[in-house]
């Protein structure tokens, strides 16, 4: 199985622009996709706190999964059980169920209510996923695991560690989905697991197929300890900077490469078996952090690492299938580029993007710095106190003006793609973060001269 990864934990996409991307992702070779819906998911009751405003309806969410069977696209929801759980435990109704008071990461899975949440939780999301034969678990990054007084004591009264303590409330949890749901296959992250004992794995294999972000050492210890099968995760996007903006192809490439020797060492360690992969492409690093690259400019990356899988290697077919599908000229992995047109989804976001990344900033501060007319005659101290000598300031202002004007223009017509794709909060985010911070400073500059 080849699982494209959708992070819906930040920017996630509208309906109307998946329907645009599921059957390009089928062409390429995808198989099927892990939804982390995170907020974006419509919870209803007691639940509905965790709703952002946006979330998707629960028409949405039955729209998405026909769109995935038309294309052949197996649906896989995430569901985070124990940590990356800021998008429940910032709510003052349920910081009572933080391991430490202070930080909303992480479960505390001594309290009887962290289980019973967790429940309902996963209820909702199933009630919306009949036809999924898999769950995600998530289970990754538990921060401070251990650090709480109810762990401390649970540790000490039990002859425990932190590894013991984290397999009991992952068995609790698969245990409540192998009790209600009969035949629903379960996936987590391994990192958690690379500390665990192998005879304190051991119990676990009947229960779960591991997702697996590592090579062979711990696939040795995985085998060792019992396991069937073995799934890995590699990334098109989302790992190479909390504020990336722009998608370095040539890394992912390279990441998926290696990937693909892995699978290659897998059949020596029978009878464990490699059952698929999750191209995951994070969205945040955590409900907190800012949008890393958004979807539509990370395509061209994600179309090269499915063809790369599918032809095991970035081969000239696999090159070709990629031109072709997105409607390319060429593409140059090392400056992470690519010529022509384009043809695929919110290829015209790709572009522009492309400019604010690559002129933006360069060109303000090249007009503001460079222009000794500015420097001299229109400097802060002349603004502040609004006088300057209008012969001077004529001489830098038709070129600031069209500057300015050039740049807002462009600005509106990228603010219109963008709501194409998403929803506002998303819009004014990316806005803010790599818009605003250069063209503010150049707006500024304008109304002072006027």
């Amino acid at each position: 199985m080849r699982l494209v990864h959708l992070d819906l934990k930040g920017a996630a996409p509208r309906v109307s622009y998946l329907e645009q991307v599921f059957p390009f992702l089928s062409q390429l070779g995808a198989n099927g996709i892990l939804i982390e819906y995170e907020d974006m998911f419509p919870f209803k009751g007691e639940l509905e706190i965790l709703r952002s405003p946006y979330a998707y309806s629960e028409e949405d969410i039955e729209r998405i999964q026909q769109l995935a069977e038309q294309h052949k696209l197996e649906v896989v929801p995430l569901v985070q059980t124990f940590g990356h759980v800021e998008f429940i435990l910032k709510h003052e109704k349920y910081q009572h169920l933080r391991e430490v008071e202070r930080f909303p990461n992480s479960f505390n899975p001594h309290v009887p209510n962290t289980l019973a949440l967790l429940k309902s939780i996963l209820a909702q999301v199933m009630e919306k996923h009949k036809r999924s034969t898999w769950i995600h678990i998530g289970a990754d990054e538990v921060f401070h695991l251990g650090e709480g007084m109810d762990s401390k004591n649970w540790m000490s009264h039990n002859k425990g560690d932190v590894g013991t303590m984290y397999l009991k409330h992952i068995k609790e949890v698969l245990g409540f989905l192998a009790a209600q749901y009969w035949g629903l296959r379960a996936l987590m992250w391994d990192d958690m697991l690379r500390k665990i004992s192998v005879g304190a794995l051991r119990g676990t294999v009947a229960l779960v197929a591991y997702t697996c972000l590592t090579a062979e050492p711990f696939l040795a210890k995985y085998a060792e300890s019992g396991f069937e099968s073995v799934w890995f995760a590699s990334a098109f996007k989302g790992t190479t900077g909390p504020a990336q903006t722009w998608t370095p192809l040539s890394y992912h490439l390279k990441n998926h490469l290696s990937w693909l020797k892995v699978m290659q060492a897998v059949p020596r360690l029978a009878p464990l078996r490699f059952q698929g992969i999750v191209l995951t492409g994070w969205q945040r690093y955590d409900h907190y952090s800012v949008l890393c690259e958004l979807l539509p400019v990370s395509i061209p990356s994600l179309a090269i690492c499915l063809q790369t899988l599918v032809n095991g290697g970035f081969t000239e077919e696999a090159k070709r299938k990629v031109l072709d599908v997105l409607g390319l000229e060429s593409v140059q992995l090392e400056q992470s580029t690519c010529e022509g047109s384009g043809a695929f989804p919110g290829v015209e976001i790709y572009h522009m993007v492309e400019q604010v990344n690559g002129h933006l900033k360069e060109s303000i501060l090249k007009a503001l710095e460079e222009e000794s007319a500015i420097k001299g005659w229109f400097s802060p101290y002349h603004r502040k106190r609004q006088f300057g000598n209008p012969r001077n300031m004529e001489s830098f202002g038709s070129k600031v003006l069209k500057l300015h004007e050039d740049w807002e223009s462009f600005v509106r017509d990228l603010r219109a793609q963008m709501e194409r794709v998403y929803f506002p909060d998303t819009v004014e985010e990316w806005m803010e973060e790599n818009v605003n911070p250069y063209l503010d400073q150049l707006r500024d500059l304008v109304r002072d001269y006027r």
